[in-house]
């Protein structure tokens, strides 16, 4: 039997296995941990787009009609040839998911293939999390996931049941699971860990409040040396908040936390192995091939941004040896064979980049860079497109120097022009990242955004649009006046702008000017509805028309 069962809950985008989980299980099993898996995400969206829906309207009959048409059209490549079948399959399949009624009506919730909001509750209150693990009878996906979860807890009988949360998406989904484990199976130990709950660690105790959970400080080696220090006090039973629900929180990398669990590792050994995807359903995903995600460092090497908050978190950048990087991904590609690699670093260093021109990965890949000198070499560019590189992320986040100078971006505009010019011409993929509302944008440094987008709108692939919330554990608050807040969980708060520049003002603009100018809608057009940049790769090709 199983010593866990690890499990990635509903919502995230299941268009490719967790990476974090099969990180995770590669360092477990190579120390002897027993472990089984359950992706409740697919498995759940998927239940929900077979289960009956509600409403009788063409669009609904027609989906339901097309359904098992639709789910296999989302898994050909053919599909990605035509950019407006492509729109019509997710449109059909997110409508299954919106108008599913498992069990009854749900009031108040909406549920996307990539997101899920029930007006009743918020994810960034402990209380409401609480009512989730109360009633998780009340969440939509427990119809649809209890007969599976049953059957593994009986199957398996695990010692502990170990929930990755990653997005606030996820959240009071994974509460409702915790809750009906709970319930059913009282003796059973809960772990919860991931991106989210590193955050609220993080988040809770730089407000000088309880840190409710343990937090794992990732050593000055490379995560190909060790995953952390590990110490008892990063197995801290949670206090307060969920005491009772979860028996351990792990904040930070988990493997150090888990092996200790387990009485795998003594403090500060921890031996990262190859991460394994051999337990997922890899057929199964929402995407035209097995897409691999694979992290080569924690944290961000640049890590200065004015309001990251990856330092207030305690991230620091470790990077996985580059030679470890490059075998990594070689064996995962002749293992299993994928149409794409999925490089899932805040920003790939210039250092792997060079690693991966000498020693390419063989399958195509994708990965967030940030702007580097180097990039504006044509040449250079051309090497990475021999790589394999299809298609970089690129967080410019303002048109205005100004701006990228006092949030402390690191961007120069001239060199990011040439970049996006440069990797135009090599036929990789640009996605590029805007953000508007920082407190140091006004209403003209958005407009020099609109023009900087506008002039070099042959060079965009793909654009991200955000509005600019202000972390409360990031750096930059001072001299900020910040709006009240009451959930106790929450990652971010208003803000009195510093020049007017609010909110609504923000929306109007981007609503009336910005998206609506001609050169800027074509890109938009182009992005893939609800994947977005994770499906993106698979249109590259046409961003350069």
């Amino acid at each position: 039997m199983p010593s866990i069962l690890l499990i990635h809950p509903p919502v995230a985008k299941a268009c490719e296995p967790p990476g974090g989980i099969a990180a995770l299980l590669g360092t477990l099993e190579r120390a002897g941990v027993d472990c089984a898996v359950l992706d409740l995400n697919l498995e759940g969206l998927g239940g929900l787009i077979r289960a009956d829906v509600a409403g009788d309207d063409a669009w609904t009959r027609r989906a339901a009609r097309h359904r098992d048409r639709n789910l296999d059209a989302i898994r050909r490549r053919e599909t990605y040839d035509s950019p407006d079948r492509y729109a019509r399959v997710v449109a059909d399949l997110n409508r299954l998911v919106e108008r599913s009624v498992p069990g009854g009506s749900s009031p108040g919730i909406r549920i996307s293939l990539a997101n899920y909001q029930d007006d009743r509750l918020a994810p960034t209150r402990s209380r409401d999390l609480l009512r989730a693990a109360e009633t998780p009878e009340a969440n939509p996906f427990l119809p649809v996931l209890a007969p599976r979860l049953t059957r593994a807890m009986e199957t398996l009988q695990p010692s502990a049941v170990g929930f990755s949360l990653n997005y606030l998406s996820q959240a009071l989904c994974t509460f409702a699971l915790i809750g009906f484990i709970r319930r059913r199976w009282p003796n059973t130990a809960i772990l919860l860990g991931g991106g989210l709950v590193t955050s609220w660690s993080g988040r809770l105790a730089k407000a000088d409040e309880p840190l409710t959970g343990c937090e794992l400080k990732p050593s000055s080696e490379s995560v190909g040396a060790t995953s952390g220090d590990v110490s008892r006090d990063a197995l801290k039973t949670l206090d307060g908040l969920f005491s009772g629900l979860v028996d351990a929180v792990i904040s930070g990398p988990g493997e150090g936390p888990l092996l200790q669990w387990f009485d795998k590792a003594a403090p500060g050994k921890v031996r990262p192995g190859l991460p394994d995807y051999g337990l997922f359903p890899l057929n199964d995903y929402f995407a035209p091939g097995l897409i691999l995600p694979y992290a080569a460092s924690r944290g961000c090497y640049w890590n200065r941004c004015a309001f990251c908050p990856e330092p207030a978190e305690g991230n620091r950048y470790a990077p996985v040896g580059r030679g470890r990087v490059v075998d990594d991904l070689r064996t995962l590609a002749e293992r299993h064979r994928p149409v794409l690699l999925h490089l899932v670093d805040n920003a790939l260093s210039p250092a792997l980049l060079d690693e991966l021109i000498r020693t390419p990965p063989g399958p195509p890949w994708y990965g967030f860079v940030r702007f580097f000198p180097r990039l504006a070499d044509p040449e250079y560019c051309r090497a990475l497109r021999r790589a394999g590189c299809v298609m970089l992320k690129l967080g410019l986040e303002s048109g205005s120097q100004a701006v990228l100078d006092r949030e402390n971006k690191g961007v120069d505009l001239a060199l990011a022009e040439r970049v996006l010019e440069s990797l135009r011409a090599a036929g990789i993929a640009r996605y590029v990242y805007l953000l508007f509302g920082t407190p140091s944008e006004s209403e003209f440094e958005a407009r020099a955004t609109l023009e900087f987008t506008v002039r070099n709108s042959r060079a965009i692939s793909f654009l991200n649009l955000a509005l600019f919330n202000l972390p409360l554990a990031g750096r930059g608050r001072a001299g900020l006046e910040v709006l009240p807040y009451d959930d106790d969980l929450s990652l971010y708060a208003g803000f009195q702008h510093p020049e007017g520049w609010d909110r609504p003002l923000v929306r109007r603009f981007l609503d009336r000017e910005f998206r609506r100018h001609p050169a800027i809608a074509a890109i938009l057009r182009r992005d893939p509805p609800l994947f977005t940049s994770n499906h993106a790769p698979f249109f590259g090709e046409r961003s350069e028309a």
